[in-house]
């Protein structure tokens, strides 16, 4: 098998779970409606925000690792990176179940700056996840060449969309409070 060959074997498997997921979150928020929601759904934005945020720290935190060269660690924090990514994505589409779309309500300066943080958010959150369960499944099958190489682009697009799912908590929050 070439490398060409190897490095893709995953990609159609990913891509097609990543599309159901994108998919199935497009139709949750935008076309599903409201459902009622029991009390403790009005806490999740609040934990997504910090599955968020721990996440962003796991990558930096992983990220100055493996620059040292402490493989070990790196491989410890990114897991943890991945499992609150995960938990963010659990509880992103609970709330989301019973919620649907919020409305912004800010007006002036800040509605094309939390419009543009928001649309890049949303639009790298799609490519980050197909990146994240390459490089993951590189990195498990100790395929370093592969994982390195999608990991220069994984990393970046991770740590953006942690950082601004953040962003977005805050602003909607204090426009909506």
């Amino acid at each position: 098998m070439t490398s060409t060959e190897s490095i893709r074997k995953p990609f159609p498997a990913i891509v097609g779970l990543s599309a159901v997921i994108a998919s199935f979150l497009i139709w949750l928020i935008y076309f599903k409606g409201k459902v009622a929601a029991p009390d403790w759904v009005a806490a999740l934005p609040a934990a997504n925000a910090s599955f968020n945020s721990m996440s962003a720290l796991c990558l930096m935190l992983g990220y100055i690792n493996i620059r040292r060269g402490n493989r070990p660690v790196h491989k410890r924090f990114m897991l943890t990176a991945t499992v609150f990514s995960a938990l963010f994505l659990v509880s992103y589409i609970t709330y989301h179940f019973f919620h649907g779309d919020t409305i912004f309500p800010g007006r002036g300066l800040i509605r094309p700056v939390y419009f543009f943080i928001l649309i890049t958010h949303i639009g790298l959150s799609m490519v980050a996840l197909p990146l994240i369960l390459a490089t993951l499944w590189y990195s498990l099958r100790g395929r370093f060449q592969f994982h390195r190489r999608i990991a220069r682009w994984t990393f970046p697009i991770w740590l953006y969309v942690s950082v601004t799912g953040v962003v977005v908590y805050f602003v909607l929050r204090a426009y909506t409070a």
